[in-house]
């Protein structure tokens, strides 16, 4: 007879018996022919299913899924109780347009100074420019979102938009971007420049729709069978703000992989060491930003995809509470742990970035009854007044696991500065059941990805996935019904532990990444790779935000002693991003962004 397990209810688990365990992932690390020859097992009838379960079983999946038993009931979707007020905000309408929304977000920022940026000394130490600088020098006559624009396109065109070394972007269109510069250009001559984001250029991620573009996913093929119509809600806000759209950004197929690889476009590099990878999946999103092409991005983030890349880029991303952002329009429409966010060089330009594309979807509004969206009052450029009384939660033993002592050092340099610097308090916590945690993320990703995605697979479309894509499709389709159902339950389990932290702390503070960008293999440009413990470090701290719906921020906080960015996560309580961007904003006045990338383009530069 087998044996099983029976698990207390998460109310009953005494949280002082926890025990940290450090993941240690049983799979081998393929590229090029043994990969190939990998995924053609994998795929095969008896052998495939032969290796899936081999690998399920020795990575603790079997025993969760098939050999225990969990009391609680399934949550399909993330569900919150209400939730306490934030303290020093001020409350916007999601019915109010995106200029409104906007000009209430700049009203909480410090007082623009051109002498901070477009007149600070040359000689200074790097800085990127931010939404607010461009809106000066466009309204100074300094330059024009034209010319701008025509400098972008000489430098997308001079590498090849689509082509290696720094493949940002799956679809570029200059004469569209022209013509969005042109009638920004003509709305500052007449001086009726709709908000703070007219003529700033924004990428958005390959699967969110934006016209005139297709949407592929990353895929050569998805256009052929989903076509696209119109913008979705969030480019659609963005375009009524005057952004300008630059084109699609390369990601890594699909979504499903953490590193950015590509074999489909040629796999974007990050601009700190072109040797290494961006992190994904919204790769073309942050490097574009690192780099200095735009000031903004948008990503999906389902599993970290905003906030990986974002920290192994030295850039800000952005999370937001599951349901914040409306997902109509884009291939993560209908899942339960994505959302859209923005990427960006800074707090302030994501937050405006944010400030226009927020809004649930009218079912959203019905179902999750989300607290009115607030915003932070950012008055000072000494962070804000109302970060002093927060409690951040640590978990130390998992807080430190981590490749390199480098991350996890300063992240800590930040928290002992938060605490000196502003009074913050740093309480210890346990989150339990984080094996558990990953499992079921997995499985809820997993497998709403596969829904969507059969008919196609079946049109036989399968063969023309990366190699990567096909070995997650192909775990993913070992899954039953029953594993589906009892994810579903270890999401209700952990949200009350996660509920249950909250009343003790503010936010919950992590390294964003157990790694830092992870050196790209030769023999993986071609045809991709597997190797689940990268991702596994890659993925280590952020599975919460999207599991559970919780917003989260990546901030950068230095660098290694290879001179790669680090980030901290920031994890705030359900529809919290007030709190979470405070602190943010807290934590870049602390550690300010120093290091030019080795690719990057000095666009504003007017002297």
């Amino acid at each position: 007879m087998g044996k099983y397990e029976v698990m207390k209810p998460a109310s009953e688990v005494d949280l002082s018996t926890v025990k940290y365990k450090a993941e240690n992932i049983k799979a081998p690390h393929l590229t090029g022919f043994s990969f190939k020859l990998f995924v053609n097992l994998l795929e095969a009838p008896l052998i495939g299913s032969l290796i899936v379960n081999s690998l399920k079983k020795d990575n603790g999946m079997t025993k969760i899924f098939r050999n225990t038993v969990i009391p609680e009931e399934p949550m399909f979707r993330p569900e919150f109780p209400s939730q306490e007020p934030e303290h020093d905000v001020v409350i916007v309408g999601e019915d109010e347009s995106p200029t409104d929304r906007l000009e209430t977000a700049l009203k909480c920022l410090p007082q623009y100074d051109p002498s901070r940026s477009l007149h600070a000394d040359p000689m200074s130490s790097f800085r990127y420019w931010k939404i607010r600088d461009y809106a000066y020098a466009y309204r100074s006559k300094l330059t024009t979102p034209l010319q701008v624009a025509k400098r972008i396109i000489s430098i997308i065109e001079e590498f090849g938009y689509d082509k290696p070394p720094t493949p940002f972007l799956i679809s570029f269109d200059a004469n569209e971007v022209i013509k969005q510069a042109e009638a920004s250009t003509q709305r500052f001559e007449q001086g009726n420049p709709i908000s703070v984001l007219d003529g700033i250029f924004v990428t958005i991620k390959d699967d969110i729709d934006c016209l005139p573009h297709p949407t592929n996913g990353g895929t050569t093929w998805l256009h052929e069978d989903r076509s696209v119509e119109k913008d979705s809600a969030v480019v659609s806000k963005l375009r009524s703000c005057g952004a300008i759209l630059l084109g699609k950004a390369n990601m890594h197929e699909l979504g499903m992989g953490t590193t950015g690889n590509n074999s489909n476009y040629g796999t974007t590099r990050n601009p700190h060491d072109p040797k290494r990878y961006t992190g994904g999946s919204s790769s073309g999103s942050a490097a574009i930003v690192a780099a200095g092409l735009c000031s903004a991005a948008l990503g999906t983030d389902g599993g970290g995809s905003v906030r990986i890349p974002s920290a192994l880029c030295g850039i800000t991303g952005l999370k937001t509470t599951y349901g914040r952002t409306d997902m109509t329009g884009s291939l993560c429409e209908g899942g339960t742990v994505e959302i859209i966010g923005p990427l960006a060089s800074s707090m302030e330009d994501a937050f405006l970035v944010y400030a226009a594309i927020l809004g649930s979807s009218s079912a959203d509004r019905f179902n999750l009854k989300p607290s009115p969206p607030c915003f932070p009052k950012l008055l000072s450029h000494n962070g804000s007044n109302a970060i002093g009384s927060l409690r951040l939660g640590k978990y130390t033993k998992w807080f430190n696991d981590v490749n390199s002592s480098d991350i996890s050092d300063k992240c800590e340099d930040i928290l002992k500065l938060l605490s000196n610097n502003h009074g913050c308090k740093v309480v210890e916590i346990v989150v339990p059941e984080l094996e558990e945690m990953r499992a079921a993320h997995v499985i809820s990703i997993g497998s709403a990805t596969l829904s969507s995605l059969t008919p196609y697979c079946e049109a036989g479309k399968n063969s023309r996935l990366s190699y990567d894509t096909r070995t997650s499709f192909a775990i993913f389709r070992s899954f039953s019904a029953s594993d589906y159902i009892t994810a579903q339950c270890l999401r209700r389990r952990l949200m009350e532990y996660h509920l249950n932290i909250f009343k003790d702390v503010d936010v919950i503070v992590t390294p964003t990444t157990g790694m830092t960008a992870p050196v790209i293999p030769p023999d993986a440009l071609k045809n991709g790779e597997t190797n689940f413990q990268v991702t596994t470090d890659l993925m280590r701290f952020v599975l919460a935000a999207n599991l559970l719906g919780f917003p989260a921020i990546s901030v950068p906080v230095g660098y290694d002693k290879e001179g790669l960015p680090i980030g901290l996560q920031i994890m705030g309580r359900p529809w919290a991003e007030a709190t979470v961007l405070s602190l943010a904003a807290a934590v870049e006045e602390l550690a300010p962004v120093t290091k030019k990338p080795a690719i990057f383009y000095d666009i504003l530069n007017t002297n």
